[in-house]
């Protein structure tokens, strides 16, 4: 319910949003007819056309996106047909009259004073194609539970409640606007020039658009920002990780539910496909993960060494790879990471989130300990705890029957970006780059999947971060479109991390790091040398930086030699 009345109250919003500003036309357009026979009708046609074409777009992947982007266009030169009809009419009857043959009327004669239901619910789906980019934080938000959970009714409800808040303040304003043209209509007999004045603002909103204004100018200009507000919301509403089960070593472990079905899952490393039923019998540890997060890297060494350890007294180590990002969808890609990482157990690829929702997970890494019969006994969200999980382990092999156990805990010599966090309590949070869900940014708004040249500010407050150089910021990630690009990071903490990937042609991308304006030195991290300089190869998370003494704050920079690079998100240890 909260996440219902989230997505509401985020719509209310989208009316204050730039990206909104040109569509206000098309809907005062209307404002003078009555409100159940065209106002309402638009407002439908536009708010279940939202839903939908945002629906594909969480879900279908990149050709629903290119659908809309067509869509887009079809639906601008509809509204400027509208635009020219409201001007003269002469030339509205003369552009309706195919419409009218087609039986498909969107726009109104001149000479009626009311537009038909079906003509206002056409101008609302024509409408609702251009509004559907106009997104926020909470949309972000609702668009990636859509593509962690899938196509559900609850995905299409959360975006028609998102689209009804919107429908709700565009109502108001609509009301509003009815009486207001009413008024002037009555005392000024000023019918025919308001009609023209708003053919004027509806070609003027169309010109906008077109000229992708709605995401580049007007973001820059107006007084209205929601972003702030709309991720005030998300913070409110967002439940904080669930707590851990507090136990005493050898108290008894309650059941906390079955093993789900593995039948979703897309692909299948190191293994052939296993069933609950192939797993009866044997006890089952559950790692859900995906290889370009820090905290998953983190825990590995220590499932590794599970792995190895009781894997001759019935232990089976199962991961379940959910990805986060696209690129981590790719096969390929998590067959090289899952080499390159030496994880020799079995991995389920869960591409389709079908694993993920069996268990209602919401973590990466979770860990569900399984007994023998197929019930899950205990579960552990994040890092750490890794003591208790290996005393649950020996404890359900205790149950299976299993003796002489080998004795102690593991104690795995984790190197690099595996080895534990710095623990340091102030060090800075985990920071996206790509629109939907980016915080902290300076030096201006970021513009939506638009090209444009960003400067980093004289000076930065931790945790603060900028770009520097031409960048198109898409919702995931954000892509450099001209050598010498830069992004600069005000940050606390012993290790930076940054994933990063290569463009489409795969070619490598040089880079230059710099820690307070100097060469890292012995701060460099894995990825790089003491002079700052690495190479993005592959899609991955890549260590920047590993201070050598303390986690104090310092000025990071990343600097691009090549173009084309991808920046997804920052991670701190």
């Amino acid at each position: 319910m909260l996440v219902l009345i989230l997505a509401y109250l985020g719509g209310v919003l989208t009316i204050l949003s730039p990206c909104i500003l040109p569509v206000l036309p098309f809907v005062f357009a209307r404002a003078d007819r009555p409100f159940l026979r065209n106002g309402l009708p638009m407002l439908l046609g536009m708010a279940l056309t939202f839903a939908l074409v945002a629906t594909l777009a969480a879900v279908g992947g990149g050709w629903a996106v290119r659908a809309n982007q067509y869509g887009r266009w079809v639906a601008l030169v509809v509204l400027a047909v509208l635009g020219l009809t409201l001007l003269s009419p002469r030339v509205a009857e003369w552009i309706a009259r195919p419409f009218v043959a087609l039986g498909n009327r969107l726009t109104q004669r001149a000479d009626r004073d009311e537009g038909s239901a079906l003509s206002a619910a056409g101008l609302g789906v024509a409408t609702g194609l251009l509004w559907a980019p106009c997104a926020g934080p909470i949309l972000g938000l609702l668009l990636t539970g859509a593509a962690l959970n899938g196509a559900s009714v609850q995905t299409t409800l959360l975006l028609l409640t998102y689209s009804a808040g919107a429908a709700t303040s565009l109502a108001l304003a609509l009301l509003v606007g009815g009486k207001v043209f009413a008024l002037m209509k009555r005392s000024l007999g000023a019918g025919e020039w308001v009609r023209r004045v708003l053919g004027v603002l509806v070609l003027a909103g169309v010109a906008a658009i077109g000229l992708g204004l709605d995401t580049g100018v007007l973001t820059r200009v107006s007084l209205a920002s929601t972003g702030g507000i709309e991720q005030k919301l998300v913070d409110a509403v967002t439940p904080p990780p669930a707590p851990q089960p507090e136990r005493k070593a050898g108290e008894a472990l309650p059941v906390e539910g079955e093993l789900p079905s593995l039948a979703g899952a897309t692909a299948w490393i190191n293994s052939a496909p296993l069933t609950t039923a192939s797993l009866r019998g044997k006890v089952v540890l559950v790692d859900f993960w995906t290889y370009s997060c820090i905290n998953c890297i983190r825990a590995l060494p220590y499932v590794r060494a599970w792995a190895d350890k009781y894997k001759d007294h019935g232990l089976v180590i199962l991961g379940v790879h959910a990805p986060e990002f696209a690129f981590e969808k790719d096969l390929g890609n998590v067959q090289r990471a899952v080499k390159d990482l030496g994880v020799d157990y079995p991995v389920a690829l869960d591409n389709d989130y079908a694993i993920w929702q069996g268990f209602n997970n919401r973590y990466w890494p979770a860990h569900y300990f399984i007994d023998t019969q197929g019930r899950i006994r205990h579960h552990h969200f994040g890092e750490g705890g890794y003591a208790q999980s290996e005393d649950v382990i020996r404890q359900l092999l205790t149950e299976a029957g299993q003796k002489d156990l080998p004795t102690g805990y593991v104690q795995p010599d984790a190197k690099g970006a595996e080895a534990a966090d710095s623990k340091a309590a102030d060090r800075s949070p985990e920071t996206y780059v790509g629109y939907a869900r980016a915080q902290n940014f300076v030096g201006g708004p970021l513009i939506r999947n638009d090209r444009e040249t960003y400067r980093v500010p004289a000076t930065l407050r931790a945790n603060q971060w900028s770009f520097g150089g031409d960048w198109t910021v898409a919702s995931e990630d954000a892509q450099l479109a001209a050598a010498g690009g830069r992004i600069v990071y005000r940050f606390r903490g012993r290790d930076l991390h940054l994933v990063l990937s290569p463009g489409a042609d795969g070619k490598p991308v040089r880079f230059r790091v710099r820690i307070d304006g100097q060469a890292p030195g012995a701060d460099h991290g894995m990825d790089t040398d003491a002079g700052g300089n690495g190479t993005v190869t592959t899609q991955r998370l890549y260590q920047l930086v590993r201070q050598a003494q303390g986690t104090g704050e310092r000025q990071f920079e990343i600097e691009f030699l090549d173009p084309n690079v991808r920046a997804y998100a920052f991670t701190f240890g």
